[in-house]
């Protein structure tokens, strides 16, 4: 299970950078992303406690497409340091702005709530936070750090910004808290990241992943992609191997969907047979985990894909401890 998020809702303004974007058209959706409309005695008891307390999750923030599964079964995902993002990325349906202060009780209130739901698996994400010196890195590691002291059982799975241009130790800081799997999106290929990711850089944050495993070798990582936004076989095929190159475990891989005509348009819906292809051709690079389809999304399933990464990773190290015995 995962968490729902406690910042209280208000209105927000929307960013006039992605106001002012042309609108874009819109694909008909095709019948393998068609999913069944909310409407469970699970969804609306989770809809019922999120509107109650005044919460926002990012399952809503994000318009995940699995927001009916989830919440069918009391999931949702953590976003922390606020919902107002200082990027404007053409593929988000966040909030873009200027934040407010980070909340100093955050930290705790989380790790209280996590013990106190009684979560085996959290998934912890946030905004970009570009107008704070570290990057919220600091805030992140004390979230980490809270939960670890108020529920030990419980693992943690974070997804973080990028941290661009921030010191080394604000990415270290959070390495250093030891979440149990390091999760950063590239998103997209490189040739697109001008258009649709314009506030990052790939190298950027394909360094950040490298970092982890580089300080922590024992911490999962974890990345995903968006397909379905102009992108050919062959950029997807690199990515993986950069990713490999950089030590990431977990790769996942998903369709683009368009939040609004004011967001990037989708170039084409790819088919469930060339994601079975990618989800191939990723495990043959040597992935230990690869989630690949049109509904895939970083923290779909994130606590029982977190068991089959633990399975896979020991099933790995007994093929290369009979290696090294045979050798010997």
């Amino acid at each position: 299970m995962t968490v729902v998020i406690d910042h209280l809702a208000r209105p927000r303004p929307r960013h006039p950078e992605k106001q002012a974007r042309p609108d874009t058209p819109l694909l008909r959706k095709p019948e393998w992303l068609r999913v069944r409309a909310p409407g469970s005695a699970g969804y609306a008891a989770t809809r019922e406690v999120v509107k109650a307390h005044g919460l926002v999750t990012v399952c809503e923030e994000a318009a995940c497409p699995n927001i009916g599964e989830c919440w069918s079964q009391s999931h949702a995902t953590m976003m922390i340091m606020g919902e107002i993002c200082t990027r404007a990325c053409a593929f988000c349906n966040v909030t873009t702005g200027k934040p407010g202060a980070l909340d100093p009780t955050e930290p705790e209130r989380v790790g209280d709530a996590v013990a106190k739901m009684g979560l085996k698996h959290v998934v912890i994400t946030s905004v970009d936070r570009d107008d704070l010196a570290d990057g919220g890195a600091w805030h992140f590691a004390e979230v980490v750090r809270a939960i670890r002291a108020a529920a030990p059982g419980a693992t943690v799975e974070i997804l973080t910004p990028d941290f661009l241009r921030k010191p080394l130790s604000a990415v270290e800081a959070i390495i250093d808290a030891r979440p149990d799997v390091f999760n950063h999106n590239l998103e997209t290929v490189p040739r697109l990241y001008l258009s649709i990711r314009p506030g990052a850089r790939y190298y950027n944050s394909l360094r950040l992943l490298e970092r982890v495993k580089e300080r922590d070798p024992a911490q999962f990582t974890k990345s995903g992609l968006m397909v379905g936004l102009g992108e050919s076989k062959e950029e997807v095929m690199q990515v993986m191997d950069d990713m490999r190159s950089a030590g990431v475990d977990f790769l996942t891989i998903g369709q683009y969907l368009q939040p609004t005509r004011k967001h990037a348009a989708i170039d084409r819906y790819v088919t469930p047979e060339e994601f079975a292809g990618y989800e191939e051709i990723a495990r043959a690079k040597g992935f230990l985990m690869v989630s690949a389809s049109p509904l895939t999304r970083s923290s779909h399933h994130a606590g029982e894909d977190f068991a089959k990464l633990q399975a896979a990773r020991h099933a790995q190290e007994a093929r290369q401890a009979a290696q090294a015995a045979v050798r010997a």
